[in-house]
């Protein structure tokens, strides 16, 4: 038997969509949105400031936020999350779910091309899955629990699972479920990463690494009166406050969410200037590498953990923005619970952890964080947190994209990588923790933390699920193979000439409906 979806898909499928109600509001100021209008006006170019560049425009190769900001505009996806975080059909018309929660069956828009004319069908969906499950796409571990993907009819396709997966339909929600042209990949290569083809509102045009990336309108858009801008164009702006500043002088119209918490109040209060300040989905924390010197020591990972003053790093690096945590579950998550929870430092206790360890003295470590301002005075913060309990720390400073590819590598001791959330628990933690999961990047294996993840998976029931992850973050907040700080707030700040930005909780621009007035 099959349960019948249409949008909005109902919550009880696979119980992943409780996890991020209320996600928009917890921690958040009222959010200033201008989505209500009545008359769109069609033209313009929306100037957008991204604070670092966007490494790979593939999906199938994408490991970075910054891609998936890009992504929104470029391609579409079987399904997406709405203004009330729930999960809605987009590409995928109907999807029919067995009972048994093995079989998705997705029912596809007729008549939706490409932007270089190939025909978007379930053959095209088919290729997608197989491309994205292949070993050498960071996809494979999401799509790790897909079975058999069949074409049913050229409009129909069916996903077999090899066992209830819970976070199925969120995952397809992000890169995952993101439709690429199989015919521009064929003629691509290696480069479709530099020359990507989706079915989404804009086409790619043309890049300038680290200056720039422009889209120009899709003028065959199958969503009937969309896009209404001529073009996008993504500035890479690395420092928050000059984006600010370029926001303030009209040469952009709105920023990503890295928005210079201390400008908060002074934009909130200009008529000429909206602000959105929600709740996001992710955490900020680092890796530690715990297949090497100095953090193959528990006790080391221990002591560095118990002098971290989060409170302090919320109210001076983000003005307040965010939320202290301990855990990889922002407030409104299904697994949000006591793991998040934090602690005053406490310098007797990391004594103690380096007695235990053999370094009573102390011991240097290096801790590798992009170039942002706000990266960098973490980085100061906690230097200076560690330096009580005579743990050195050395920073060093790298273009995100060269300090992900070092992390993915294992090129490190610690590394200040941090994830932008999304609604299923699943995926704020599986991939980081399980034995060589895609995004491990501190190498962590425990057979009990594997088993644990695997279960959660398979659990349909929420509360159960929940019992599951409180289980497990009790083993990972005293093994430590990331070490969290906090939940931060989505942030944009807008020009009062944008209109229809409609704010999603994880924190990432579609552009398909914003117009300049």
């Amino acid at each position: 038997m099959f349960k019948k979806i249409k949008a909005p898909l109902a919550a009880a499928v696979v119980g992943l969509l409780l996890v991020v109600t209320g996600c928009g509001t917890a921690a958040s100021t009222t959010p200033t949105t201008s989505s209500n209008v009545a008359v769109p006006k069609d033209g313009g170019t929306l100037n957008i400031a991204l604070s670092s560049d966007a490494p790979k425009l593939d999906p199938a190769l994408s490991s970075s936020v910054y891609d998936r900001y890009v992504f929104q505009s470029l391609f579409d996806k079987l399904v997406d999350i709405d203004k009330d975080g729930k999960i809605v059909p987009m590409l995928a018309e109907k999807i029919d779910v067995s009972t048994d929660g093995l079989v998705y069956t997705f029912h596809l828009h007729k008549g939706v091309k490409f932007t270089d004319g190939t025909d978007f069908n379930a053959e095209a969906v088919k290729f997608n899955f197989d491309r994205n499950m292949d070993k050498s796409s960071p996809r494979k571990g999401e799509l790790g629990e897909v079975k058999a993907v069949s074409v049913v009819d050229p409009d129909t396709v069916k996903v077999e699972l090899k066992q209830p997966f819970s976070p199925f339909l969120s995952i397809l929600s992000d890169r995952a479920g993101m439709m690429v042209s199989p015919t521009a990949v064929t003629k691509a290569g290696q480069d479709f990463l530099n020359n990507p083809v989706g079915t989404g509102p804009f086409i790619f045009k043309e890049r300038v690494k680290g200056n720039s990336i422009t889209l120009v309108k899709n003028p065959n858009y199958w969503q009937k009166g969309l896009p209404h801008l001529d073009s996008v164009v993504y500035k890479i702006i690395t420092d928050a406050n000059v984006a600010a500043m370029n926001l303030k002088s009209g040469q952009v119209d709105m920023t990503d969410w890295r928005f210079p918490t201390k400008e908060i109040q002074n934009f909130k209060s200009d008529p000429n200037f909206m602000l959105i300040n929600q709740a996001g989905q992710g955490y900020v924390g680092f890796y530690l590498n715990v297949s090497q010197p100095p953090f193959d020591n528990k006790y080391l990972r221990q002591a560095v953990d118990v002098l971290i003053d989060r409170e302090a790093l919320v109210k001076l690096i983000k003005n307040g923005a965010a939320t202290a945590g301990h855990s990889p579950f922002a407030p409104g998550n299904l697994a949000n619970g006591d793991s998040d929870k934090t602690f005053s430092p406490d310098t007797a206790k990391a004594k103690d952890f380096l007695v235990k360890a053999g370094k009573p003295d102390g011991f240097t470590f290096t801790y590798k964080t992009s170039t942002t301002p706000d990266n960098q005075r973490t980085a100061e913060m906690l230097q200076n947190m560690l330096k009580p309990a005579g743990i050195t720390m050395n920073i060093e400073k790298l273009e995100f994209g060269t300090l992900l590819d070092q992390s993915i590598k294992g090129n490190f001791e610690a590394s200040a990588v941090s994830w932008s959330g999304r609604p299923d628990p699943d995926q704020n933690i599986y991939d980081d923790v399980i034995t060589n999961g895609s995004m491990n990047y501190g190498r962590y294996s425990n057979p009990q933390i594997d088993g644990l993840m695997k279960d959660a998976r398979i659990e349909q029931d929420p509360a159960k699920r929940k019992v599951i992850y409180d289980q497990a973050m009790t083993i990972l907040n005293e093994e430590l193979p990331y070490i969290f700080f906090y939940h931060e707030n989505n942030v944009f700040g807008l020009s009062k000439h944008i209109q229809g930005f409609v704010p999603i909780s994880d924190g990432l621009i579609r552009t398909v409906s914003i117009f300049k007035n």
